[in-house]
């Protein structure tokens, strides 16, 4: 493949991503009937507002994924993260369409996204910081959440557990993945506070109910992550 191919490619399928939603009616989460045992407002899922980082993600890929191809679409090290993101924004345009329709196959769609942006986060440079890398981190970051919380509401969703053990094993998973990635990437915070904003929208809102032992969790684990971030950075 040409090298000044795959950054067009990739800029072409950050765009699609950005426009995922409008090929859907409104998607507000996962439909509650999609579901054996029906999740309404379950407890792993963050507060609503946690999803306005959503505009700030698609707006930073989009500028990131530009500068790209007009200024470093020949930088080698530049090379090295580019398949492994074209990837996951392909999946990507698929995600919402696939999560109106199946619980499990949007669930699977976004443990690939992650396993993809992993990799991706962990090959950009050190160079172009604000430009690559803290876009990626934060995506990444979000990810981590958002495909714990979807582990969660299968295992509520499918009866393997009650909701409120599911998001607390769902939590336990996030918190393992990302302290681990942070200790490893210490260079890119963002992935850190990506996760924190959606820990710190759980807690809120389980503090509310109140279902004490997930806010508890969730909270403790924001504050976890933070110190990592702190003392890794």
């Amino acid at each position: 493949m040409p090298a000044r191919l795959l950054p067009v490619l990739i800029l072409l399928a950050t765009l699609a991503f950005a426009a995922s939603p409008f090929m859907v009616t409104n998607f507000a989460g996962f439909d509650p009937a999609l579901f054996p045992v029906p999740q309404n407002d379950p407890p792993v899922q963050p507060a609503g507002w946690a999803f306005a980082i959503w505009g700030l993600l698609y707006l930073w890929l989009i500028v990131s994924a530009g500068y790209g191809v007009l200024r470093r679409a020949d930088t080698p090290a530049w090379a090295p993260h580019r398949p492994w993101l074209l990837a996951n924004l392909v999946l990507g345009v698929a995600w919402l369409p696939a999560a109106e329709r199946s619980v499990l196959g949007a669930t699977v769609l976004l443990g690939a996204m992650l396993v993809l942006s992993l990799p991706a986060l962990f090959r950009t440079p050190r160079r172009d910081r604000w430009w690559l890398q803290a876009p990626l981190a934060l995506y990444a970051g979000w990810l981590t959440a958002a495909f714990s919380a979807s582990v969660g509401l299968v295992l509520a969703g499918w009866g393997l557990m009650a909701e409120t053990p599911a998001a607390l094993v769902a939590l336990c998973f996030a918190l393992v993945v990302g302290v681990t990635v942070q200790m490893r990437l210490g260079r890119a915070p963002g992935y850190g506070l990506a996760l924190i904003w959606a820990l710190v929208a759980i807690a809120t809102k389980n503090a509310a109910v109140p279902n004490l032992p997930v806010a508890a969790l969730a909270g403790a684990g924001a504050a976890v992550v933070l110190l990592v971030v702190i003392m890794r950075t």
